[in-house]
Parts: structure tokens; C-alpha cells; sequence
């Protein structure tokens, strides 16, 4: 089973190319958030006012700041922190989505008429400025970051769990499941969720770049990771206040590793949906 999964994904791969080019920039991603800090050729929070403000160079390959920090060393630290709070807020809007939306499409009723509604509501409202509203409430911490990320993530698997599981919560395998003595609960865990998460697995990879996204936005308006912090937001909000002055590497290089990361994780999404749909298995 395992090995034609494999082929399957490698033959979706070679056939198209973007999304072997996103999963392998996704993998990039995944190794210099671990390694990222370890390998570095400077200190991406030591000052050195004398160096400030220099262009890109063989000593410092995107420039330095206007404390004198290397600006490729703060870039590459920063992908570690971005892809922490993007991982986890989108892990816990997707498994609690995924359990709420799926016991709600499941049991159907009051329930799910009044969980439809508000999820509705919320989805109605500008989430960015949502996420606003819960940092400023809360305060700027990473873990405060996490929590409003997730909880305007939530809307989008509580609504695909629950539409998902709605269609199928009827059919004939199910029935035969809850005849044979299985609990509700049961089923719902057992049955209908496994056959739903794959398909949420391709709102995941989307999320993701959006939770980057919406990270970074925070942390350039000031809401976000506290600076000297290496986060690409504060590097990108930072490096603004120098474009006039033509100091153009202080926005480029972190702009350039968010916009890649994102980019990535989209086109990852789509090449999931062809790895997961069953009809291309024929």
C-alpha cells in the first residue's frame, strides 16, 4: 500500500513540475528552520553599528541592517519562528475543525444549524482584523500570535468537516457500522473522519501560507514578534522606512523569502489534491 502511494505521488510529480519544484522549496524550508540557526555566518542579533547599511556583498550576501546585523543571517533565522506559528496554529484549527465540523455535520439539527450560523458570522468578518483585535487583546507574544491564527483558521474546517461528513453521514457503510454496534462517537472517529481528512489535508497546505502570512502582516504593523526577534514581518516593516533612500535589500530579501514560502505552499496544495484524489489512481 505504502509503496503505491509512493509511485503514485511520484508519478503526480513528474508530471507536474511546479509542484515538485514546491514540494522541494517546502523541504528547503523544513531544513533551514531547523539547521537555519546553526549555520549562519553571523550572529542575527549582534549590532555592529560600523557596518551599517551596506549593500549586498560577498561578506554579507543580502546587505546589512541599519544596526549593522547581517540581513541574510536574520532571513534565514526568521524562517524558523514564521514556520512555528504558521505549523502550529493551522495543526490546531485543522484537528479541532475537523472534530467540531464533523460531529456537527454528523448529528445534524440545532446543533449544526446553530454552529452553520456562526461560522457564517465569523467568516463575515474581516479575519486579519479579527486577528488584530485578539493580539492587541492578549498581547504580542508568539503564543498569542498561535491562538488567533487558529481561531480564524477554525472557520474553514469546521464548514468543509461539516459538509463532508453531512453528504456522508447516510450512506451504507456507515449505517452498516452503527448496525454492527459502533457508537456514535465511534463512528465518527472511526469512519468518517478518515475519509474526510485527506481532502482537508489540501486546505491545510493553503492555510499555511496564508498563517504566514497573516503572521507577517501582524508583526509589520507592530502587533507581532517583538523586535530584535528575526521574523520576516518585522525585517520586511524595518526595511520600509530605508526604500526611499534607496536601500533597497533590507525589504527585498525578506520579501522575497515570504513571497517564495507562501508561493510554495499553494502550489504544494494543488499538487495534494491530485496525490489525493482518488480518481487519478486509475
Amino acid at each position: 500500500m505504502a509503496g503505491a502511494t509512493l509511485r503514485h505521488t511520484a508519478w503526480i510529480l513528474r508530471g507536474n513540475p511546479l509542484t515538485a519544484v514546491a514540494a522541494a522549496g517546502v523541504v528547503l524550508l523544513v531544513l533551514l528552520a531547523i539547521f537555519g540557526p546553526s549555520i549562519v555566518p553571523y550572529d542575527p542579533i549582534a549590532s555592529n553599528v560600523s557596518q551599517a547599511l551596506l549593500p549586498p556583498s560577498m561578506s554579507h550576501w543580502a546587505g546589512t541592517d541599519q544596526l549593522g546585523r547581517d540581513s541574510f543571517s536574520r532571513v534565514i533565522v526568521a524562517t524558523r519562528l514564521d514556520l512555528v506559528i504558521a505549523v502550529s496554529a493551522v495543526g490546531i484549527s485543522f484537528v479541532l475543525g475537523a472534530v467540531i465540523g464533523a460531529f456537527c455535520g454528523y448529528a445534524g439539527g440545532r446543533l449544526d444549524r446553530s454552529v452553520g450560523r456562526f461560522v457564517d458570522v465569523m467568516m463575515a468578518f474581516p479575519l486579519f482584523v479579527l486577528a488584530m483585535a485578539m493580539v492587541a487583546a492578549l498581547g504580542n507574544r508568539v503564543e498569542n500570535i498561535v491562538i488567533a491564527t487558529a481561531i480564524i483558521n477554525l472557520p474553514f474546517y469546521i464548514r468543509f468537516a461539516r459538509a463532508e461528513v453531512n453528504v456522508r453521514r447516510n450512506v451504507g457503510w456507515v449505517e452498516a457500522a452503527r448496525a454492527s454496534g459502533e457508537s456514535h462517537v465511534s463512528v465518527v472517529l472511526r469512519f468518517l473522519l478518515p475519509n474526510v481528512l485527506p481532502a482537508m489535508a489540501v486546505q491545510m497546505s493553503l492555510n499555511l501560507g496564508w498563517a504566514i502570512l497573516n503572521a507577517a502582516g501582524l508583526s509589520f504593523i507592530g502587533l507581532g514578534v517583538k523586535p530584535p526577534t528575526p521574523e520576516w514581518g518585522i525585517l520586511v516593516a524595518e526595511g520600509a522606512r530605508f526604500i526611499s533612500t534607496g536601500k533597497w535589500w533590507l525589504v527585498a530579501f525578506p520579501g522575497l523569502a515570504l513571497m517564495l514560502a507562501v508561493l510554495c505552499f499553494n502550489l504544494l496544495g494543488d499538487g495534494m489534491r491530485d496525490i489525493l484524489d482518488p480518481r487519478m489512481r486509475t
